[in-house]
Formats: C-alpha cells, structure tokens, sequence
C-alpha cells in the first residue's frame, strides 16, 4: 500500500477530526468511505492524535481517541469544532514569517501565500511596509551573502538601518568586520562611521544595503565574531522593576547588574537602559506583570497613551 504525502494525511486528518468529533460515536465504514480511504489506513491516521492536543500537552489536554464495535469517538478536541481565532501577537507573528517566506527565492510573488497574506494584514490593520518587531530571525539570504562578502573582502557598506532603540531609520557607511549567529538572529558587527564608534547591526533590521568600492584596512583580532551581542555602559541610566513570574524573562533576556528574589515569586531586577525606546518596548510588552520602582514610571502608560492615538487617529 503507497502512503499519501505527509501534506495530504495531514489536511484529511483536519478535515477528519471535527467530523468525527461533532458526532456521536460514527461507524469506521462511513467515516472511511466519506473521506475515501480504507478501515486500516483511518485507525492508522487516528492512532496518531493520541500525540495531539494543546500545550503543555498533559494527559488532560491532549486528544482522545477511543475505537470499539466498528465506531469511533474522538473527545478532548473541542477547539477543532469552532474556526481558528488568533490573538492580535498570534496573528502578527504568522504575518511576519509569511512575509519572511514570501522572500525566499522560488516563492511565487502573486502566489496563494501571497493572497492569504494581503487578506491577514487587512484583518490586522498592518500595511506591508510597516516595521513588526517579531523575534524570528529571519535573515535574506542575499543580504546574508553581499554583507558577508563585504566584511571578508574589506568594502564598506551602505545600510539603511532601523534602530529598535531609537525607533528609526537612518542611512550610514559600516566597515563591516564579521557577520555571526547568536542566539537565534544575525548580527554583523563593525565600524560605523555616522557615530564614529563600534556598532552591533542585527541583520533582520537592515531595511536596505548596498556594497561600495571603497575598501578599509580592519583593525586587528576582528576577524572571530564576539559573543557580546549588548554591552550595557556605566553612564546608562539605571531602571529597578519588579516582575512577576510571567515578566521573569526580562531578567532571564536582558543583562543586568542584579536580581533579588521578593515575596510571592516576584524578583526585583537592575538593569542600564541606554534608549527609552527600548524600555517602552520592553514594558509595553510585560504589560502589569512588570512595575517600574526606580526610573521613569510613567514610560510605559506614556507610550501605551500614544500607541492608542495613533489608533484614534
């Protein structure tokens, strides 16, 4: 017997499941000669929802089969009876990464993906050329290649930049010195000659860029990548907050010159916060689970204010 691609098991299996679930108790007959496949090979595709269920996928959430006297009940899958309903973070993460997909070579630019695209940014008020910070990632390859290039051949780069911290683009000449992974994103790190310091770029944050003739002579020891992907600087300002469990993975995320555990499972972090950019973003996105104790207590409702203006408007 030749098995149908894992694509095709799967979409029947999703058409399978809320069937099933919606009834009571159907007949293996008519569930197989309705989807049109054998007895053996449904208790197969069955047998395989015993794995499924919804996080953290305990025996209490996953799906529950039970198979006797030729009929078949599936329970514990009452979210496959009513359409998918992603949160707003849920939804914007699928955009971000369909939008990641759509730039790989081969992908067809007016394709289905495409289509569902246009339609999920619609429902999320999202225009394409706005900026979604959504930890992917992603890289383009041919990004990847030309900055590569440029740091081992010594040719500066014209990037056009955004800035999480500033929240902001800018247009600057890099001598790029080594281009690395860490941690799940790209990085490049080099010289950047707008500022005239150092500079650590994230390559999914690179709207634009362009390789030049001029070349640079590299300092010495830059040729091996640097761990450091965030060196906090003694004259940033110094922020305490408090966080409850849900906020923990700011201590756990972001360096900091210390943490102290607190009453009720909250821990009071200290940490240097060089942009208030970055700070709004960080306390927009705990939301209540994280207080500010020391610092700018009005950062967060500051920013929130004018996020919904924006919305108003």
């Amino acid at each position: 017997m030749v098995r149908a691609p894992a694509d095709v098991r799967l979409a029947r299996l999703l058409d399978i499941v809320p069937w099933i679930a919606s009834r009571d108790g159907p007949a293996l007959a008519e569930v197989s000669e309705r989807f049109g496949i054998s007895e053996d090979e449904l208790v197969a595709e069955l047998n395989l929802l015993f794995m499924c269920g919804l996080h953290p996928f305990t025996p209490d959430v996953l799906i529950d089969v039970d198979i006797a006297d030729g009929r078949v009940w599936i329970r514990m899958a009452d979210y496959f009876r009513r359409p998918l309903r992603l949160s707003p973070q849920e939804g914007l993460a699928l955009e971000s990464a369909a939008r990641a997909f759509l730039n790989l070579r081969g992908t067809e630019p007016d394709g289905a993906l495409a289509s569902a695209l246009a339609k999920l940014e619609t429902v999320l008020g999202v225009a394409p050329d706005e900026a979604l910070e959504v930890e992917l990632g992603y890289a383009a390859p041919d990004l990847l290649e030309s900055l590569r290039h440029a740091a081992t051949h010594s040719h500066k780069m014209l990037l056009d930049y955004y800035s999480f911290g500033r929240d902001g683009r800018s247009e600057r000449v890099v001598r790029p010195w080594n281009v690395f992974s860490s941690s799940g994103h790209w990085y490049m790190r080099g010289w950047c000659e707008r500022v005239g310091d150092e500079r650590l770029f994230r390559v999914d944050r690179i709207i634009a860029a362009r390789e030049l003739e001029e070349r640079f002579e590299p300092p010495t020891g830059t040729g091996d990548p640097d761990s450091r992907i965030f060196d906090p600087q003694p004259g940033d300002p110094v922020v305490v907050l408090d966080l409850d469990p849900p906020a923990r993975w700011i201590a756990e995320q972001y360096p900091n010159d210390e943490v102290s555990e607190l009453p009720g499972g909250v821990i009071r972090v200290k940490l240097r916060a060089g942009r208030s950019a970055w700070l709004e973003r960080v306390l927009l996105k705990a939301g209540p689970d994280a207080r500010v104790v020391e610092g700018p207590a009005d950062l967060a409702p500051a920013a929130a204010e004018r996020i919904l203006a924006r919305y108003r408007g």
